[in-house]
């Protein structure tokens, strides 16, 4: 009786939630389940999740929401990891939950399926005999989801950005700390091979003092976002680049550097500022669609983000960041990681990545010497499998593999609910600094001080654990 009363207390405390797809644009919202919890910006963190070990489970328990473009590609992945045991699959739509299960043929996975009822990701998530929820929907629901999954407790990987208003970011933070579960944001870009190698040369003072680091997200998604049949569900990505000018995709360039610059652990943002140019295609677009097919109609009349913006970001040690971002003009696909020190300086893009030292470019002789001594144990341990399994050339196993291998062996995850509340939180910030022509915005410290003491992550550059992977 008392496990029914606290299911229903769960589903009656979201019951304005529905699962993804039904109303991507509805600004869901939900309850905490503690009376006396201060949802936004307390002033002391109730328990740090920076460095955290959680128990040790020997077997991962999956449910997956979320099967359109990012999710079944995961279920692929997780099958192929030891210790890992895929319970269930969600989605709004039947056809996606029966795409992915038919991936999982062969193995030793049966998860039970759920589709199609408003109720039915919260039904899965109200397990008994679920560890981790993975979240790869829309982004309106990827906080709520996630709260209600901690809540659940559940630890939670949750796609990017995990928080699309301030208010949320410190959601995730309070709800992490308060149940004491890992909130991971998927930041594959973290485990690519050449950010991963700067990561470790920075680790071991190959650039000196980090002065300066540069991202971005660049990618022609043009087409992409207006294709109403192979695109994003329900138009949702369109609607976010009509509904919202900044910087909306800033973690894929500004993880890596991040944890370059060992940011939430040792050093904090402190202000940003942030300009758009004008919409120079979009808007174009939807124009010339419409004169043919009247739903496009709505949005030949809508204002839409500027095609490049930047951010600039000012550190607590002095240190510089820039991050861009521009899905609509046709330039070639980029997200620049360039580190700048007082020994070294690396960009990524155009590839290859290349290295300099005293202005000038390492020969290639000389840069496969640095790539031998600094490659780290990770990438030596998982990264010719991560290859062949793919995943953005690897790097969304790379991620994968780790996740899993830290909740087995009990290890802090390398991205903690800070990171996910303080990468995301770039997006709402730069529309505050756009809608305020470009001054400057306080950037919240969801460490709350915390970050003075908080050691690095390890991210596996000295030493790979255990998981083995099937064949």
């Amino acid at each position: 009786m008392e496990n029914k009363r606290r299911k229903f207390m769960k589903m009656s405390s979201v019951g304005a939630l529905g699962l993804v797809g039904a109303n991507v644009f509805s600004a869901p919202s939900i309850e905490s389940k503690s009376s006396n919890l201060k949802l936004f910006g307390t002033s002391e963190a109730s328990f740090n999740m920076s460095g955290y070990s959680a128990p040790k489970l020997n077997e991962v328990r999956i449910g997956f929401i979320g099967l359109g473009m990012r999710g079944p590609g995961a279920v692929k992945r997780m099958s192929l990891i030891e210790g890992v045991s895929i319970k269930a699959l969600c989605d709004l739509r039947e056809e996606s939950v029966m795409k992915s299960k038919e991936l999982l043929k062969g193995t030793d996975h049966e998860p039970d399926l759920y589709y199609g009822s408003a109720y039915a990701w919260k039904e899965m998530v109200d397990r008994d005999d679920i560890d981790l929820i993975y979240i790869a929907t829309p982004w309106d629901w990827h906080t709520p989801m996630a709260v209600y999954a901690m809540e659940s407790d559940k630890h939670v990987a949750v796609e990017v950005p995990a928080a699309k208003t301030i208010d949320e970011a410190w959601e995730l933070v309070e709800t992490s700390e308060r149940t004491k579960k890992h909130c991971m944001m998927l930041e594959n870009c973290c485990y690519d091979f050449f950010e991963l190698l700067t990561l470790n040369m920075a680790r071991q003072n190959y650039f000196g003092e980090i002065i300066h680091g540069e991202g971005a997200y660049i990618h022609n998604l043009l087409d992409l976002n207006f294709d109403k049949n192979e695109g994003y569900e329900s138009m949702w990505r369109l609607e976010e680049n009509a509904a919202r000018n900044g910087n909306l995709y800033p973690t894929h360039g500004l993880g890596p550097i991040c944890q370059i610059m060992n940011i939430n652990r040792g050093d904090r943002m402190d202000y940003l500022n942030s300009l758009s140019s004008a919409d120079f295609d979009m808007q174009n677009r939807a124009k010339q669609y419409a004169k043919d097919d009247a739903f496009f109609s709505e949005y030949a009349n809508r204002t839409f983000r500027g095609n490049m913006n930047t951010t600039l970001i000012k550190t607590n040690m002095g240190r510089s960041i820039m991050v861009q971002h521009d899905v609509s003009s046709p330039r070639p696909y980029s997200r620049i990681h360039m580190i700048s020190g007082t020994k070294a300086f690396a960009q990524k893009w155009p590839t290859p990545g290349k290295i300099a030292v005293n202005d000038q470019w390492l020969k290639d002789a000389e840069m496969k010497s640095v790539e031998k001594k600094y490659t780290p144990e990770l990438i030596k341990k998982v990264g010719k499998l991560a290859k062949k399994i793919g995943g953005h050339g690897g790097m969304d196993f790379i991620m994968d593999w780790r996740l899993i291998d830290c909740l087995r062996n009990g290890l802090p995850l390398d991205q903690d609910v800070y990171d996910a509340a303080l990468w995301s939180a770039i997006g709402p910030l730069s529309e505050q600094s756009i809608a305020n022509r470009s001054n400057a915005i306080d950037v919240p410290d969801f460490t709350r001080g915390n970050w003075k003491s908080n050691e690095p992550v390890d991210i596996g550059l000295k030493g790979a654990g255990n998981t083995s992977v099937y064949s």
